[in-house]
């Protein structure tokens, strides 16, 4: 995983080659058949499509297949869909998945325009929406349907940044109080600044490999993806029945967790998609860990802290790692393989063995759910 920040100095091509060289080292030089690219903007904000042919050939991988995904926030975890279901299949043995974004180069008008198209371009966008202001939205139904008060959503932003303190791969790396949340300016009517995720530059790649194919090592616990699924739903929010249930979100963590054979009571930790806190709750709801309305209530009785019931954004979550928009779902999968093996140093949740990782495209319009389990 590459720091998540202002990578003035790095074009979206040295990032990738640095993620994916890191990858392969850890995993002891594995050579993949395949290249799969997770990535939304560079077309928008670098000018720059085919993706596929252009990293593998920097990256030393020229001839390999390679392809790019494009899912919206949920890249990266359909794009580890897409290499999972390669190399079950038997049509691969190794492969490896990158996400990468480039964002900070561009003016803030431009990144914006180019997120508002993971929204219904002919219904949303074209009246202004945004992803703030769709969460916006979102958020102030939430507490007017549930009768949440308006701060309900600060310990999740509160815990993200209290386990961002020792991520040296976050962009924020400083706790914060409840009095900060409180008197945070206002981004879009009722987020504040803490309830909304900074974007930066970022890239995480995974080395995926079949039994057979992996190196005679020790090192640590090689980690078994055991549950892997992807749904869709309406992507325009006014086309859901009930904009506050993430159905896809729903779907796609009860088909993983059955392929898996497992239940909530099993999870041991869960890396949800909180580019806005009010995804947060949603998540946590829909996935079953708690009622409609009451998602905000884990927060705020220390349920998704390091060593709560349920603990979420062990390294900071998107909140205070950054935003790295396709790259999230590669992100939360690595740091969920660092729980695992027990390479988490001060983020260590106590006894890790399962872990759920859940990435959403847009508002929740695709969700992408992976399990892993560190082997007995």
């Amino acid at each position: 995983m590459m720091p998540v920040g202002e990578h003035w100095d790095l074009s979206l091509r040295h990032l990738a080659l640095d993620a994916i060289s890191a990858a392969r080292a850890d995993s002891g030089g594995l050579r993949p058949q395949a290249l799969y690219v997770a990535n939304v903007l560079a077309p928008a904000l670098s000018g720059q499509s085919h993706l596929g042919a252009l990293l593998a050939d920097f990256t030393g991988l020229r001839g390999v297949e390679a392809s790019t995904i494009e899912a919206s926030g949920a890249s990266g975890g359909v794009a580890v869909r897409q290499a999972y279901l390669a190399l079950t299949s038997g049509a691969l043995d190794v492969a490896i998945v990158l996400g990468v974004e480039k964002i900070t180069d561009k003016a803030s008008g431009q990144v914006q325009a180019a997120l508002a198209t993971s929204t219904d371009s002919e219904y949303e966008a074209v009246h202004g929406v945004t992803p703030s202001t769709q969460a916006a939205l979102l958020m102030q139904r939430y507490l007017y349907e549930h009768g949440a008060p308006k701060d309900s959503m600060a310990g999740f932003s509160m815990t993200a940044h209290q386990n961002a303190v020792t991520n040296p791969n976050a962009m924020f790396r400083k706790a914060i109080r409840h009095e900060q949340y409180a008197r945070a300016p206002i981004i879009s009517e009722p987020l504040n600044t803490f309830d909304v995720a900074p974007l930066g530059d970022g890239a995480a790649a995974l080395v995926l490999a079949r039994a057979a194919a992996l190196p005679n090592r020790h090192d640590y616990p090689q980690v078994v993806i055991a549950g892997s699924a992807v749904s869709t739903s309406a992507l325009a929010v006014h086309d859901r029945p009930n904009p506050l249930h993430l159905t896809a979100a729903s779907q796609s963590a009860e088909a993983a967790m059955l392929q898996a054979s497992l239940s909530l009571e099993d999870i041991g930790l869960f890396e949800l998609h909180d580019s806005f806190s009010i995804f947060a709750a949603l998540s946590l709801e829909a996935a079953g860990f708690a009622a409609p309305g009451h998602g905000w209530k884990l927060a705020q009785n220390g349920d998704i802290s390091l060593a709560g019931k349920i603990p979420i954004s062990t390294f900071g979550g998107s909140k205070a790692r950054g935003d790295p928009g396709a790259a999230t779902g590669i992100y939360q999968l690595a740091e969920a393989t660092l729980q695992l093996q027990g390479r988490a140093n001060e983020n260590q949740v106590p006894n890790a063995a399962i872990a759920m990782t859940q990435c959403l495209g847009g508002s929740g319009a695709t969700a992408s759910t992976h399990i892993l389990r560190r082997p007995n």
